[in-house]
């Protein structure tokens, strides 16, 4: 993930060992190694929490916070110095030396790996990703996918991890801009005071980047996970911790105190904190506050040069941290985050595997840490590392040559590895387009040659066809009320509604609820237009009806209080409008076992409607696509090879013997159970595709080419119950 590591000005002897001069800075004859090795170590965390056990650790919060102390300290020292230069491109030459070179190489790796591992439907993903972790708004990418709930539940990313380096290089570039531009301005005119201004303006922009954070996380924690205004303050604070190193005076006893402390959070972060849902709110004070005191912990020695070879004066962590095993690691630190994600995910999409055992683990991070050796040494060095200018006088125009040609070589191959992913990625996005303008066509399919549900409810013959969507045009397949945009996404709690059906007509169907009743809003247009009714939508992502006072997204439990929101609003809407039915889901599957349930928090629901006197068309859940506990693609499976039974599910594992819904009948007379189950699944299994017709378009929403052919049963069940045909 992360960075950049300080950069080294002095010489180096011929036999390649730094020589005294090479320890120090340009300007303070010290380099801190213990923040080397602290790197090393956070990275070390990222990949063993991330492989072994599943968790944030706080070592990417750990390297954001160093990255701002190494890149803002420099830049600040520049902008103190009323001799040094103020030209942005060395700087932005220098961020494109050290960052991209292995970066295009893991990418191009993991190109080739999607290729021979992922099935084609995860094809674009990667190709979108790829091109967003070039162009550094990966972080963005992640964050329009996480609040999409037709991506939701999709298989992670080998490139998830990127978000970070592209936090990263966001900030470097707006915070180059704005010291370079505040010193060009003022540091003449300020004089001495630059550094006291340029405290209290870090000072300010840390607060106002940590306040939104805590604001972000408590609206919605998984998008201000990504978001880089919410990040920002860890690297301020790191630049901040760069402005402030020169004023700290602290007795031995207590920077040892603090190292101690500092280190210990650092390491036990992972194990107490549960940074996917805390970070980057509050809880991320511990592993960034830590970093800001270790790195303080050891100013006194910062402060006298004469002792940087010694080591005497730093506490004993810090000395730790110092020590040869720590510094290496964090010298293949940047290279091994890259790796290790990747790796992992590869491994788990091959092997079919939800998680990583300990041998499986360990020869992943064996792995990583050889495959980041050979990018520090073959890639990231002989692009980043140049001889220093005092010393290109003397070396010899063959050894010049030699050390030239080589590194023009590597330049010339990494650049064209950087071009040729560019032009994939937006050759398959191309290839994306052509598939879904060839998906129109699906509106307009022979119900003979794909009688899709119609084969399980009425015997239709199925000829041998192609399936269709097709794995590339299903996820495309959608319903019209998300095309028109009449469907509350996560972050609104407002009210959207639409009409279909027979726009004209007077009797109404209110179809009410989460993306489960929408896609049901085809064969509901279908029949409105048929048969003479109105249908108007009330439609929130994620978000069924429900008297639930905490919410919670289904599938990975976040808390999703919009919900809670939009609730409160919608049911007063929808008696005010008193539409002569309501069409809402009824059941939910349990997440504890096998089956569906009616939750107790619908009865509230039922309970209202009555008193209000609207009865309820009450829709049986689809059943959810689920394998070992996680969300499961039949069309990524198809894709992979697999056929519609192999990419189906028993089911006795998605359905209960029996609909939940009758159990309350009685208790609710205006309740009118719907099942359309039995359109859907087998006596003994719910397949990928019946009737030549793929049913899901990810792993529990319909295609809509799938509910065109349930549009029959569907109405023949409404009709039952309403009488109106």
């Amino acid at each position: 993930m992360l960075t950049l590591a300080p950069t080294r000005t002095a010489s180096r002897t011929e036999s390649g060992s730094a020589s005294p001069a090479a320890m120090g800075t340009r300007t303070s004859g010290f380099y801190r190694h213990d923040l080397d090795g602290l790197r090393g170590v956070a990275i070390a965390l990222v990949a063993v929490f991330h492989v072994w056990f599943g968790r944030v650790s706080g070592g990417v919060d750990v390297f954001l916070a160093l990255s701002g102390f190494f890149f803002g300290g420099r830049l600040l020292r520049a902008a103190l110095t009323p001799t040094a230069s103020l030209a942005p491109l060395p700087e932005v030459k220098r961020l494109v030396r050290r960052l991209l070179p292995a970066l295009v190489v893991v990418l191009a790796a993991s190109a080739v790996l999607t290729i021979l591992v992922q099935p084609e439907t995860r094809w674009e993903t990667f190709a979108d990703q790829s091109l967003a972790s070039l162009g550094y708004y990966q972080n963005w990418e992640l964050l329009r996918t996480a609040s999409d709930y037709l991506r939701a539940g999709e298989s992670v990313s080998p490139l998830q991890h990127i978000w970070s380096m592209s936090v990263q290089g966001q900030f470097y570039i707006a915070f180059l801009a704005l010291i370079f531009g505040v010193a060009f301005l003022l540091r003449r005119i300020v004089g001495r005071h630059m550094r006291a201004l340029l405290i209290v303006l870090l000072t300010a922009l840390t607060i106002a980047s940590f306040v939104y954070a805590v604001i972000a996380h408590g609206e919605n924690p998984s998008t201000a996970y990504y978001d880089s205004f919410a990040r920002a303050w860890e690297l301020l604070l790191g630049a901040l911790a760069g402005a402030v190193v020169p004023y700290v005076r602290w007795p031995m006893w207590l920077r040892t105190v603090v190292s101690v402390i500092a280190l210990a959070a650092i390491l036990s972060c992972g194990a107490f904190i549960d940074g996917v849902r805390e970070f980057p709110g509050p809880w991320a004070l511990v592993p960034v506050g830590a970093t800001i005191l270790f790195i303080l912990s050891a100013a006194n020695r910062a402060a006298d040069p004469h002792v940087a070879k010694a080591g005497a004066r730093m506490p004993a962590p810090n000395r730790l941290m110092a020590t040869a095993p720590f510094v290496k690691l964090g010298t293949i630190a940047y290279s091994l985050y890259l790796w290790h994600w990747p790796l992992l995910i590869f491994w788990l999409a091959y092997s079919g595997h939800t998680r990583a055992n300990f041998v499986e683990g360990a020869i992943i991070l064996l792995l990583s840490g050889v495959l980041a050796w050979l990018t520090m040494r073959y890639v990231e060095e002989p692009l980043r590392l140049r001889a220093p200018v005092a010393t290109r006088p003397t070396v010899s125009v063959p050894l010049r040559k030699r050390l030239r040609r080589p590194t023009i070589v590597l330049g010339s191959i990494v650049t064209l590895l950087g071009v040729a992913l560019t032009a994939t990625s937006f050759t398959w996005r191309e290839h994306m387009t052509i598939q879904r303008a060839n998906g129109k066509e699906l509106s307009g399919l022979s119900s003979r040659d794909y009688p899709g549900a119609r084969a399980l409810v009425n015997n239709a013959r199925v000829p041998k066809l192609p399936m269709r969507p097709t794995v590339l045009e299903a996820q495309d397949d959608l319903p019209q009320t998300t095309i028109d945009q009449c469907i509350s996404d996560f972050d609104d709690a407002g009210i959207r509604s639409c009409a279909y059906g027979d726009e004209t007509a007077t009797r109404t169907i209110a179809l009410a609820g989460g993306s489960h009743a929408e896609h049901w809003i085809t064969a509901l247009d279908l029949l409105g237009r048929l048969h003479g009714f109105k249908v108007v939508t009330y439609l929130k992502m994620g978000c069924p009806l429900t008297t639930e006072e905490t919410p919670l997204v289904m599938g990975d439990n976040r808390e999703y209080p919009k919900c809670r929101e939009w609730n409160l609003k919608v049911m007063p809407r929808l008696i005010a409008d008193h539409p002569d039915y309501v069409f809402t889901t009824s059941t939910r599957p349990w997440n504890i076992k096998d089956g569906d349930v009616m939750p107790s928090a619908y009865v509230g629901i039922w309970q209202a409607f009555a008193k209000a006197r609207i009865p309820v068309l009450a829709m049986r859940d689809t059943p959810w696509n689920v394998r070992d506990g996680e969300p499961f693609f039949p069309a990524d499976c198809i894709a992979g090879g697999g056929d519609a039974s192999t990419c189906g599910i028993k089911r006795s594992e998605v359905l209960s013997d029996h609909n939940p819904t009758l159990d309350f009948v009685k208790q609710f007379p205006l309740l009118k159970p719907l099942d359309m189950s039995d359109a859907v699944c087998r006596e003994d299994q719910c397949r990928a595709v019946e009737g030549n017709v793929l049913i899901y378009h990810d792993s529990h929403h319909f295609t809509t080419t799938y509910m065109r052919t349930m549009t029959n049963e569907l109405g023949r069940q409404i009709a039952e119950i309403t009488r109106w045909w």
